[in-house]
């Protein structure tokens, strides 16, 4: 049996945590079941975006006649478009293991690893010690109890990532950012899309502005069937049928293919975390505090399988507090402010409150908005739909909550994610006051910070 200071599950954000921790003089193994990189390498972000980005090239092909121009999308070659994207990380996740191999710390330890006492873990046939422990072992597709789902072929977002073939109709159930990215992805490319929401909006959780919005604008270039459950799926010849409750009326609909896309899992339940003492929630999340200790003493846990945040960025901005705090640097990880975005047309992007979490905490508030279309920029863009939304308190003018629906919206964020960290109360003085190259397509961030009333 090997004894190590650190003991690391996980090689996503866990990787950069592990790698800090052997260089600064600590004897570090890494466990790893998967390919290196974590889920946002392999089959998250990365390749999700690459793909995406020619779902928007095609999309400005598309929308050429707005602007005097003939042209037309002739072909789509998806094995080339998905190809594109997997052979980069499939080679990068290799680079990593490559790099770690040919190191002697981190030691990296190939195979799913699970407890066998407190920080005991056994990978395939070696035990290992850690005196401290870090879960970092991610997250996977949630997949619904749906009679005759298991009997089907369904996708979840891992193989839609990699298909070389496109289908001509697709059935989606889920309507969260999943469902959203990777629905516009094969429905711009030519795919008859079809979503199945169980709720009353798509992208439920973003501000009700966007939610409106968004869900309007989807129902017009999609089949979107809201309050709608998914009673069974059956194959019938070379399609699969789906059969939906919307209320009292019962319908079947008909695809090539179907993608779950209905939420993720903590990998917690592959551990065996019961020898650990290490707790976990109703959602299966292991339960952590502000400085990411779990219950269980020199365990911690950060990322997807914490669920504190489930991005990417999140789980980066952990690991970097996590290594400081094992080493003596203790302090609560400092989220504010967090943003993330939707990579879908329209884009969607936000950081803080919604004002339904505004009302619900009974801050006293007012809102600014201002639309794409009444500045230079937007309106060269032909953009009618895409609008800046700012939720302020009233009395100290802190900036409680940005979202934006438009093209850019992620790139747009950005000035309001810095001017809210560096001074949360002078942010959005910060935003009025700084001067905008005219007519970039930022002065709609300026311009509906001027026009919240404070």
């Amino acid at each position: 049996m090997k004894t190590f200071d650190l003991i690391v599950i996980g090689a996503g954000s866990g990787l950069d945590a592990a790698v800090e921790a052997a260089q600064r003089g600590w004897k570090v193994a890494l466990v790893e079941e998967g390919p290196l990189g974590g889920t946002c390498l392999n089959r998250g972000c990365i390749p999700s975006k690459m793909i995406i980005h020619a779902a928007e090239v095609a999309q400005e092909i598309q929308n050429a006649k707005k602007f005097g121009l003939t042209a037309s999308l002739q072909h789509v070659n998806l094995k080339q478009v998905t190809q594109r994207a997997s052979v980069t990380v499939d080679h990068d996740a290799r680079s990593i293991e490559q790099a770690l191999r040919s190191g002697k710390n981190p030691t990296l330890f190939k195979g799913r690893g699970t407890f066998i006492s407190s920080r005991t873990l056994q990978v395939n046939k070696e035990i290992i010690i850690g005196k401290r422990i870090l879960i970092a072992a991610g997250a996977r597709p949630s997949i619904p109890s749906i009679p005759g789902l298991d009997t089907v072929p369904y996708w979840t977002s891992t193989d839609a990532l990699r298909q070389t073939v496109l289908p001509k109709s697709l059935i989606v159930i889920g309507g969260g950012y999943i469902a959203a990215e990777l629905g516009n992805f094969y429905g711009t490319l030519g795919c008859k899309v079809t979503l199945i929401q169980r709720g009353q909006a798509l992208l439920s959780r973003e501000d009700k502005d966007i939610v409106e919005k968004f869900t309007s604008l989807w129902k017009k270039k999609y089949t979107v069937l809201l309050n709608t459950t998914t009673d069974k799926v059956e194959k019938k010849g070379k399609n699969i049928v789906v059969t939906v409750s919307t209320g009292k009326k019962v319908q079947k609909i008909t695809a090539e293919k179907i993608l779950v896309a209905t939420g993720i899992k903590p990998n917690s339940d592959l551990l065996n975390l019961e020898k650990t003492g290490v707790k976990v929630n109703q959602n299966g999340f292991i339960q952590v505090n502000q400085f990411l200790e779990t219950s269980a003493q020199s365990i911690w846990a950060l990322g997807d399988i914490a669920g504190v945040y489930l991005f990417k960025h999140s789980a980066n901005l952990e690991a970097e507090y996590l290594v400081n705090n094992l080493f003596g640097i203790k302090k609560p990880v400092d989220y504010y402010p967090m943003p993330h975005a939707i990579f879908t047309d329209p884009q969607v992007a936000g950081v803080g409150l919604t004002e339904q979490e505004a009302m619900e905490q009974k801050k006293k508030y007012v809102v600014g908005r201002y639309e794409y279309k009444n500045t230079g920029m937007g309106a060269a863009m032909e953009e009618k739909n895409g609008f800046v939304k700012f939720i302020v308190e009233a009395k100290t003018k802190e900036i409680l909550g940005c979202h934006i629906l438009g093209p850019q919206a992620s790139t747009l964020l950005h000035e309001v994610v810095v001017a809210m960290k560096a001074d949360r109360f002078k942010a959005l003085d910060i935003l009025r006051s700084a001067v905008h190259v005219h007519p970039a397509l930022s002065e709609v961030v300026q311009r509906a910070a001027r026009s919240v009333k404070v």
